[in-house]
């Protein structure tokens, strides 16, 4: 069956995180991406958009309008929409620590409403017309563990201040639950933050269907594992429903990611879900049937789109047109199955 919604896009950040210039993986370019997106096809269908990520060398966080719609000219020539957009919030880009002290806070806080200027302009431009702000702890989990009460109550109380200034733009924030960020490192403790920010019209979660599977076997929280090694088919699913079934009513981002039961890390990126090709031998998830126990009741959520997510991906996979294809064809299949109009 054909839907129109979600409507499908790519991610840009793939062609730059964990990529370092001068090495075997350098930088690759928003034009090669945006290129790379646009020329995919399966039977007449392409993909709608990307999402971005608003650094260097990609995007300039203070970037004047000027630049900002001269961008949004280049994607829009793909034929391509905007949707989500990451902020900068890491230290070493424009924030820092959302649980740090009263300096690094307000910098997490900036970066926030430099991508809610930007994503202001792209409205306004008429590209973007639909998706959220994406954010996340900004902070490893070695040092959250000192104090998890107090901890998270910081990392909440500058989403919750963070959230003050999307909701003045008119934005969402998502925040990614990845098992190398503190506070959201297991689908207990993201459900935990989620509440104590309670900002539900303006902070949700942002789904990755290659992370969330580490949340089921307690990577970094053991305690809330949800499966042994050797699980069957049965206790998967059931383990899944348990999941989705405490995170899906704040989802509000979501995307379609492959991983293989195991955690890779660049940089920063410690040790996180490691993002596999779409038709990956050793993928450990039913794709388009996973896909579904998150996009129920998407619609009533705020989601239009949804994103493949191939981040840390090799150059030479990244830039192989045929790894777009397939990925293209498999959200394909997820919109056939549990899209809507």
């Amino acid at each position: 069956m054909t839907h129109a919604f979600p409507k499908l896009h790519n991610a840009m950040w793939p062609g730059l995180v964990g990529k370092e210039p001068g090495t075997d993986h350098p930088p690759i370019s928003l034009e090669k991406m945006l290129e790379m997106t646009a020329k995919a096809h399966v039977n007449g269908v392409t993909y709608d958009g990307v999402d971005l990520f608003l650094f260097h060398p990609h995007t300039d966080p203070d970037a004047s309008e000027t630049a900002i719609r001269n961008m949004a000219d280049l994607i829009a020539a793909h034929g391509l929409k905007v949707g989500s957009l990451v902020a900068p919030v890491w230290p070493g880009t424009v924030g820092d620590s959302s649980m740090g002290d009263e300096a690094a806070r307000k910098k997490f806080v900036l970066a926030v409403e430099k991508a809610c200027r930007i994503g202001k302009i792209l409205r306004e431009h008429g590209v973007r017309e639909y998706g959220v702000i994406r954010i996340d702890s900004a902070t490893g989990t070695s040092t959250w563990h000192d104090d998890p009460q107090g901890n998270t109550a910081k990392i909440a109380k500058t989403f919750q201040e963070a959230a003050s200034v999307a909701a003045s733009y008119n934005e969402r924030l998502a925040a990614e639950g990845e098992i190398c960020w503190a506070g959201m490192h297991s689908w207990k403790d993201m459900v935990d933050l989620l509440e104590a920010v309670d900002r539900p019209k303006t902070v949700g979660f942002q789904a990755d269907l290659a992370h969330t599977y580490l949340y089921l076997l307690g990577y970094n929280a053991e305690e809330h594992a949800l499966l042994k090694p050797g699980y069957s088919d049965e206790e998967f699913w059931a383990a899944y429903k348990v999941m989705t079934d405490a995170l899906r009513p704040w989802t509000i981002d979501f995307h379609v990611a492959q991983n293989d039961g195991s955690v890779h890390g660049t940089g920063s990126h410690d040790k996180t879900g490691r993002h596999c090709p779409a038709d990956d031998p050793h993928g450990k998830l039913d794709i388009v049937k996973c896909a579904g126990y998150w996009l129920q009741g998407a619609k009533e959520r705020g989601i239009e789109h949804i994103c493949w997510d191939g981040c840390m991906f090799p150059n030479s996979m990244l830039e192989n047109q045929q790894t777009w294809n397939t990925i293209l064809e498999t959200m394909i299949d997820v919109r056939a199955a549990h899209g809507w109009n």
